[in-house]
């Protein structure tokens, strides 16, 4: 009977998958997420495994990476996970021996080249840079040439690479992309184009109606427009650049299983539709847009290479900055 009763407890314990799935512990996560965003994603993680506790610290990527950086120098790195916002920074901490592989991470959904292929980061979503307009403005663009238009001289509005993560790759992906390569970027200064700040600054001067059109990330206008601002994002026909916020385990983890369960919620179709229900376009294909998206075949995603990107780093910023006398 002792020993009917045991198998009948093993049996039940397999196929519950507990305790042996459970992952428990604590974990510190590094994120540029918004911390709506960021307490969401943590509280369905822990709906899934409740016995590990996540405590995060939220702030722009460079200013989380000079915190972090300046751990590393006093040797004592707090982070678990980081969660931010482009990939470039990860192969720049890649290239250090600062990320720990997941090798068993199943990414068999996702196209080829959205993840590091030695699995030291994945991307979480996929944040693209297009156009915002005012609904005031002259006319509505369609093309990263219109934007050049005399019409729009001085009412063009654009975050810093200097400032801001996605704007270097958005600078490294258009001049990548588009014919003339900085010649683009020459004649946006040439018709009065503004250059500074982030992402939310380019948003406040094109809802507030001091600018008429600017280069912004795509969910900050779509969710803006939801709650009734006078603004319309664009998806240029040449494409849009894309940060993927990737996601990574730091080699000093303490806690690496659980780490990596983190990393295997974000890419579970039930993460991803977290990320839907947040209103971002989420990297896993088969989950749809939220709404205010284009179909996804509708959103042309222009190359970008993040190693070469990170090789290149200092020239973009210094011919960005010698640009626009920054």
């Amino acid at each position: 009977m002792l020993i009917r009763t045991f198998f009948l407890c093993l049996l039940a314990l397999v196929m519950t998958g507990a305790p042996a799935a459970a992952q428990n512990g604590k974990l510190v996560l590094y994120t540029s997420q918004p911390s709506q965003d960021a307490q969401q994603t943590i509280d369905a993680f822990r709906a899934k495994h409740p016995d590990v506790e996540i405590s995060f610290v939220r702030d722009g990527t460079p200013r989380l990476m000079a915190k972090l950086r300046a751990e590393f120098q006093a040797g004592a790195p707090q982070a678990d996970l980081l969660l931010i916002a482009d990939s470039v920074t990860m192969e720049s901490l890649k290239a250090e021996g600062r990320l720990l592989a997941h090798p068993s991470a199943d990414v068999s959904v996702y196209p080829a080249g959205i993840h590091d292929p030695a699995k030291f980061w994945f991307a979480t979503k996929l944040i693209t840079t297009g156009i915002i307009y005012n609904t005031k403005a002259p006319f509505r663009p369609e093309s990263w040439q219109d934007l050049l238009r005399p019409e729009l001289r001085g009412q063009l509005v654009m975050p810093s690479p200097l400032n801001s993560g996605a704007a270097l790759i958005h600078a490294a992906t258009l001049t990548g992309s588009l014919p003339g390569g900085w010649d683009f970027y020459k004649q946006l200064k040439s018709n009065n184009a503004l250059a500074g700040g982030a992402n939310g600054d380019v948003l406040r001067q094109v809802a507030g109606g001091e600018k008429l059109v600017g280069m912004i990330v795509d969910f900050m206008p779509i969710r803006e427009k939801a709650k009734g601002a006078p603004v319309e994002f664009v998806f240029p026909k040449e494409g849009v650049s894309a940060v993927s916020e990737p996601v990574a385990i730091l080699a000093n983890t303490k806690n690496e299983k659980a780490a990596k369960a983190f990393v295997d919620f974000l890419l579970s179709r039930d993460g991803q539709m977290l990320a839907a229900r947040q209103g971002y376009l989420a990297a896993h294909p088969d989950v749809p847009v939220p709404a205010g998206f284009p179909d996804r075949k509708g959103i042309r995603l222009m190359p970008f290479d993040p190693a070469r990107t990170l090789a290149e780093e200092t020239r973009i910023r210094k011919t960005f900055a010698d640009i626009f006398g920054q």
